[in-house]
């Protein structure tokens, strides 16, 4: 999407969601540990790190805890009300400030962790962030729910190995083939889809929406 295009729909939206945000704000600093935003390093466009922005839903130094960068299904790492950011994917709106400094586009591949962008074949290394990372796009579509879908897969195997074996190469080539179909009339479908599937948590659309998206075997 246009670099202009992003930058209005991210002003208005923030206009939009400041009344939202203020609630919150105060939630974060009456249940939390005194922290409303979270800055984490993240790899982004040519596979250079900037810095995330997101509302907390875990604890401090959970990086370092349990999982490490993998969040499970009812993680002990998730505060109380982060639980519920995390579901409704509140705690994701922040970005729209990355949007405006330019770190973001509003569709595009989901940025990952070094870590977790390290488990990607070297070839994917090389092509996923030749587009500017999203706020959404078809990785966050499909993998909506992953936590749950992780916590279910692994639970006899260690969740970094079925990350790295299963999760990840799935990611890879799903931003890819995004890469290969990425114009303006797809990003608006994939905002379009991204609403409905947060109204509609369960439903796969993009499925019968894109009939050559690449086959999940798992």
């Amino acid at each position: 999407m246009p670099r202009i295009l992003d930058v209005i729909f991210a002003c208005i939206a923030l206009a939009i969601l400041l009344p939202l945000f203020i609630p919150v704000i105060l939630i974060l600093i009456l249940t939390g540990e005194n922290k409303v935003f979270y800055l984490q390093n993240r790899v982004g466009f040519k596979n250079k790190n900037f810095k995330i922005i997101k509302f907390v839903t875990m604890l401090s130094n959970s990086e370092n805890i349990g999982t490490g960068s993998l969040t499970l299904k009812n993680d002990p790492r998730v505060l109380p009300f982060g639980s519920f950011l995390r579901k409704t994917k509140i705690n994701e709106l922040p970005q729209i400030i990355n949007i405006i400094k330019g770190d973001l586009s509003i569709v595009g591949p989901r940025p990952q962790m070094r870590v977790d962008f390290e488990k990607y074949s070297k070839n994917i290394q090389k092509k996923i962030y030749n587009v500017k990372p999203g706020l959404t796009g078809i990785g966050s579509i499909i993998f909506r729910d992953e936590e749950s879908l992780i916590s279910l897969a692994s639970k006899n195997e260690n969740p970094h190995d079925f990350y790295k074996r299963v999760i990840n190469p799935y990611k890879g080539e799903v931003e890819i083939w995004y890469q290969k179909h990425k114009s303006m009339y797809f990003d608006f479908q994939l905002i379009f889809i991204t609403a409905w599937v947060v109204l509609f948590p369960k439903s796969k659309i993009y499925e019968s929406w894109f009939k050559d998206l690449p086959k999940r075997n798992f």
